[in-house]
């Protein structure tokens, strides 16, 4: 029987996360395979258990702690020599316990930003690029609010220390006004470590100047394969256009709209069951978009998202009023 004809193992998989923003690796012990392999901690499911279940039971017994509020994130297969596997990521940032290895396995927390361990396992290789990518995602409205005042509000959240990840999207600008923007947007990206991406209905020159380029959907349908660019993300606004996210090999997608909004009076809100429906076995993150605040962080994440894609609430005079207190900025 071929690799692809095996029987797929369904597998939990716990990527826990604390405030500071590292995580918790495994390693994985002689006697299973591909020992000294670096992974997520967590195990097959049992006959009728639920993916939550089974963190719960594979946390306690191999790691001595008791997770709470897990939440799903991406769905992957992978193929391996030994098996096929269906990883079902979930993410929780909050347990009980201090985790001790209770099967004579590695722990190690790390952070993405100062990678110690190797090797780590084919089927979380992914990883490197997702835990890259910060829960909020900003949209730039230079258009609305006129260049000078938006630069100053970037200014202005750059200094708080939370923006980290920025779309740079003026469709209305011509080419030497948005040429002119995107020189002040970058210099202040590169001096703070933000991403910036550009919306793909701008010349390709400044994708390849930014951090990579964000697809609209209808760009996303026509590409044979990804953009040469480090980062793609793309929007979508079905399963198809997710499937082929997918299938280009794009680090994340936004889906949307989640709530009705001005800008979009004319689509139907997926609402949040209708998103939720939409990204339980999404194979790539995806942010939520649509009506959105910062303060909406945590809740996009308990129905399955990355985290929230924000425009107009990104940019407010008092940003306080936008972010609230419910989840803060990544």
């Amino acid at each position: 029987m071929g690799q692809t004809d095996q029987e797929i193992v369904e597998v939990a998989v716990g990527v826990l996360r604390r405030a500071d923003g590292s995580f918790l690796l495994t390693q994985r012990p002689p006697g299973k395979p591909m020992p000294g392999y670096w992974e997520f901690p967590g195990g097959k499911l049992e006959p009728g258990e639920s993916v939550g279940d089974a963190l719960v039971r594979e946390f306690k017994e191999e790691l001595d702690i008791i997770v709470e509020d897990a939440a799903p994130w991406v769905v992957r297969t992978h193929v391996y020599a030994h098996a096929t596997v269906r990883l079902h990521f979930w993410c929780a940032q909050r347990w009980q316990g201090i985790p001790r290895a209770l099967e004579g396995q590695g722990v190690r927390w790390e952070h993405i930003d100062d990678l110690l361990v190797e090797p780590w396992l084919p089927g979380a290789l992914i990883l490197k690029r997702w835990l890259a990518l910060p829960a909020l995602y900003a949209i730039s409205a230079a258009a609305e609010l006129g260049e000078r005042t938006f630069l100053a509000r970037l200014d202005a959240r750059l200094a708080h220390g939370g923006l980290k990840q920025l779309q740079l999207r003026e469709k209305s600008l011509d080419e030497i006004a948005f040429a002119r923007l995107f020189v002040e947007v970058r210099a202040r990206c590169v001096a703070h470590g933000v991403r910036l991406l550009i919306n793909s209905d701008h010349p390709r020159r400044f994708w390849e100047e930014a951090d990579g380029v964000h697809c609209t959907s209808a760009f996303l349908m026509r590409q044979a394969g990804r953009p040469g660019v480090p980062w793609c993300i793309a929007s979508c606004h079905s399963e198809a256009e997710l499937a082929r996210a997918h299938e280009l090999d794009f680090d994340a997608a936004v889906l949307g709209p989640v709530c009705a909004t001005r800008s979009h009076q004319d689509a139907q809100p997926l609402q949040w069951d209708g998103f939720s429906a939409l990204v339980r076995a999404a194979p790539l993150p995806v942010y939520a978009i649509g009506g959105l605040t910062a303060g909406d962080q945590a809740l996009a994440r308990a129905q399955g998202a990355q985290g929230v894609a924000i425009k107009q609430a990104a940019w407010l005079a008092d940003y306080s009023s936008s972010s609230g207190s419910r989840s803060p900025i990544a």
